[in-house]
């Protein structure tokens, strides 16, 4: 009877510690559109694999009456469990018991998720939803904090790290995310920001709401915080198990391949006609790569920031790939202050987790101005040059059709150990564009016609001339910065036949502490 007695105890404290703040709570979370954190939990993981850790714990402060409040689980859900049958670690903040705010003893309940996805080398999600640092517990909570950010930059390049932002997130609790591979946001219930509307307010005089100062579309356009913008929670982890889908488990491991139907050698004849007759008119990048990828299917990363570039992953064969694209569509595909971050931080990423990067070229430079240059484009754009030359992963490179100037050389070129560089045939690769280069070469001639109408003619002839010699791909494959010169249609087999054949590829960077990159 004793025995029975004691399990109906541990039953009674699993149901109560399964309630969180208490029915009434649960039902003011549901109202504002917002999932519980173990509800979110159960939608993200396989059904039955999640294996909870700490759930009797509690905080240990008796300050401000904080000893008459006490709830099991103290305000987050961890443990483990699994997503297609792979293994991730987690952590689900819980809105309902204290708003979310985080303790010491919460601080220590996420940090031992952490260190088993370190030990064992499995990715970690985290969801956040929470107000913050617990007030009442002072620097031990702001403690919790750097222990957790500690953990992040250990795991940085380890395994996956994902955060999923459903809520607020607000001071200190807004640099793990950051700090964390890729963020998700839920449109119109989720918010990022150091400081909050009040104390901008005191202390520069504007007036902003939560949405304007951090919601999900500002941080998908302005800042570049949130790598995706969920209509609602639900698609947020659908985006979730997706995104993981294209990940190994870790650093040591490759990605998984999956089985493909989708003919290697199927023939896109529209990619034969992308590319317009007029050299300036734009086209959508994003038909090259929906045209030559495993069914069409193409995720993309950071889709409303930066849109000159284009980022994502896709899978070749069943091979799963980071694509990084310039987009003719948006600012002729140019390279600037953030579109470089951008890129290079995909890069990296894809670098640090062993899977192969396709870049496809159509690049007219990098923006020139005074709003560039005093922004810093000459380092913004070491970066994505950094990133590429440092990356030691398979590395595809397609020039469709401009690849002018130091952007040539930036994006995954031959010189920056690109192992494979194909160009189409009405690919061009100059140190600038016709127009600007004869205004250099034949500066004394012009400046010395002062009939316009022969000035327009010579400039005419000599731009022809320079496009004749540089045009076209073939002066860069004689010198062998071009591997082949392809048909456009058949892009998608000789793409995975570059993959296929270097899945065997050993290269490694000179034994150093770390690298200094131009941050």
């Amino acid at each position: 009877m004793e025995i029975q007695n004691k399990i109906k105890e541990l039953m009674a404290l699993r149901n109560q510690a399964r309630l969180g703040g208490g029915e009434k709570r649960i039902e003011a979370q549901h109202k504002k559109g917002k999932l519980t954190a173990r509800e979110r939990i159960e939608l993200l993981l396989d059904e039955g694999s999640f294996e909870e850790f700490d759930m009797f714990v509690s905080h240990r402060c008796i300050d401000f009456g904080l000893d008459k409040q006490a709830y099991l689980s103290d305000g987050v859900v961890t443990g483990y469990g699994t997503i297609d049958g792979r293994l991730v670690y987690i952590f689900s903040q819980d809105f309902t018991i204290f708003g979310g705010s985080l303790s010491e003893m919460y601080a220590e309940k996420i940090c031992k998720v952490m260190d088993k996805a370190m030990i064992v080398g499995a990715p970690l999600i985290g969801i956040n939803d929470s107000g913050g640092a617990r007030i009442q517990e002072g620097v031990k909570s702001l403690g919790g904090y750097a222990d957790i950010f500690q953990r992040n930059i250990l795991a940085s390049g380890v395994v996956p790290q994902i955060s999923a932002i459903f809520g607020p997130c607000a001071g200190g609790a807004v640099y793990s995310p950051a700090l964390t591979d890729f963020n998700i946001m839920s449109k119109d219930t989720s918010y990022m920001f150091v400081t909050g509307p009040k104390v901008v307010k005191t202390v520069t005089g504007e007036d902003v709401t939560d949405e304007e100062l951090g919601g999900a579309s500002i941080h998908a356009t302005k800042s570049g915080v949130a790598h995706f913008i969920a209509e609602d929670e639900q698609e947020g982890i659908q985006l979730i198990r997706k995104l993981l889908s294209y990940m190994p488990q870790n650093n040591l491991e490759d990605p998984p391949v999956y089985p493909c139907d989708d003919p290697i050698d199927r023939l896109e004849d529209s990619l034969n006609e992308i590319i317009p007759e007029n050299p300036n008119k734009p086209y959508d990048v994003k038909d090259v790569i929906h045209a030559t990828v495993d069914y069409g299917e193409f995720l993309e990363v950071q889709r409303l920031y930066a849109p000159n570039i284009i980022t994502g992953f896709a899978k070749f064969n069943g091979m799963p790939v980071g694509i990084v694209a310039n987009q003719p569509s948006y600012l002729a595909g140019v390279l600037d202050i953030n579109a470089s971050r951008k890129a290079a931080r995909f890069v990296r990423f894809l670098d640090a987790f062993n899977i192969p990067i396709v870049t496809l070229v159509d690049v007219p430079g990098f923006l020139p101005g005074t709003a560039q240059e005093y922004g810093g484009i000459i380092i913004h754009g070491a970066k994505l040059l950094f990133a590429y030359g440092e990356a030691t992963v398979p590395k595809v490179t397609v020039i469709l059709r401009k690849a002018y100037g130091g952007a040539y050389d930036v994006m995954s070129s031959k010189h920056l150990r690109g192992d494979i560089n194909y160009a189409w045939p009405m690919a061009e690769i100059a140190v600038m564009g016709p127009k600007g280069a004869i205004e250099v070469l034949h500066s004394k001639e012009l400046s010395a016609m002062e009939d316009p109408a022969k000035r327009a003619e010579f400039t005419k002839q000599k731009e022809e001339e320079y496009r004749h010699k540089f045009a076209n791909p073939y002066v860069a494959a004689k010198y062998g910065y071009l591997d082949d010169v392809i048909e456009p249609r058949n892009s998608r087999f000789r793409i995975i036949r570059a993959l296929q054949m270097l899945a065997t590829k050993k290269v490694s960077n000179p034994p150093k502490k770390h690298s200094n990159i131009p941050l």
